[in-house]
């Protein structure tokens, strides 16, 4: 039994070693893709700062504009969430904390209305598939996050919006801070609230001019600034899973290390045991072969 024991100690450590490879291979590669993901969640933040300063000078300068996406409607009685998270799994809990958030939004909700999801990666569409109230889903995107994606999406929404099938639109997503650290966040995007321009006095705005005129280049930003939103939180979104998977490689190559520290030392003790069985059943037949002998 003694050396039987050696032998499964001896299958067990193998196999560590080979799922010990499989992690580390893989936070290899999510590292390799962090640091694509996280240049380009960088790279979209001053557009986007850029493009939401510029819609607060012109909501400023174009008094009662009337515009389908600023309207807010009186009554809410439907909520779309857009949940972005991954399409796959081995990434620690950050599908389950964006999930988390987006149901924590809409049980804060004290509002008598109805949630309606918009899934954007497989692991938020399984779940409400299950759950309900989903009405759109978007996955297998892929790594390489275009803005023809976001682009899609938030034309969904903004057409939902505007019949009336939709009252208010949040988009739930990881802002990515570093690799140990992406924070669930839920932003609104319809109706369109414009941040207010900081700082800037009413002779600041007077000081622009806009061609043709302010009220087109509005009308032509709004639906750009929808898309622009959803684009930011999947990139943001991607690099925070990236993230996310590296950080649990990690931690499940250095687990590896120490669960095949201790089977190593569980087993050189079973070999130790059965030599020494050996050594005492040697010992205990020579005793016997000197009894007998006299």
């Amino acid at each position: 039994m003694a050396k039987a024991g050696v032998r499964e100690y001896k299958r067990r450590i193998r196999s560590v070693k080979n799922t010990q490879q499989i992690t580390k291979a893989m936070k290899m590669v999510a590292a390799a893709k962090l640091r694509r993901a996280q240049e380009k969640a960088e790279a979209s933040r001053p557009y986007t700062e850029t493009l939401r300063d510029t819609l607060a000078r012109l909501v400023a300068v174009t008094a009662d504009i009337n515009h389908p996406l600023l309207t807010k409607r009186e009554e809410v009685k439907k909520v779309g969430y857009v949940v972005v998270a991954a399409d796959r799994g081995l990434c620690g809990a950050y599908n389950t904390n964006i999930i988390k958030a987006a149901n924590a939004a809409m049980a804060e909700d004290e509002r008598d209305v109805e949630a309606k999801i918009i899934a954007v990666g497989r692991k938020v569409r399984d779940f409400y598939r299950k759950r309900g109230g989903l009405i759109a889903e978007y996955v297998n995107l892929g790594d390489n996050i275009n803005y023809a994606d976001a682009r899609e999406i938030a034309q969904y929404v903004m057409k939902a919006y505007e019949d009336g099938e939709l009252d208010e639109v949040y988009v739930v997503y990881g802002h990515f801070v570093n690799a140990l650290r992406q924070v669930p966040t839920v932003e609104k995007i319809l109706p369109i609230e414009p941040p207010a321009a900081e700082g800037e006095t009413e002779e600041a705005f007077v000081d622009y001019i806009y061609e043709p005129d302010a009220v087109s280049i509005i009308y032509n930003i709004l639906p750009r600034y929808v898309g622009t939103q959803i684009y930011h939180a999947m990139l943001e979104s991607k690099a925070s899973e990236h993230g996310a998977r590296m950080t649990a490689m990690s931690n499940a190559t250095d687990n590896a290390a120490e669960i095949i520290e201790n089977l190593t030392l569980e087993m050189n003790k079973a070999r130790q045991a059965a030599i020494t069985k050996e050594i005492l059943d040697i010992v205990g037949g020579a005793e016997a072969l000197k009894k007998g002998g006299k």
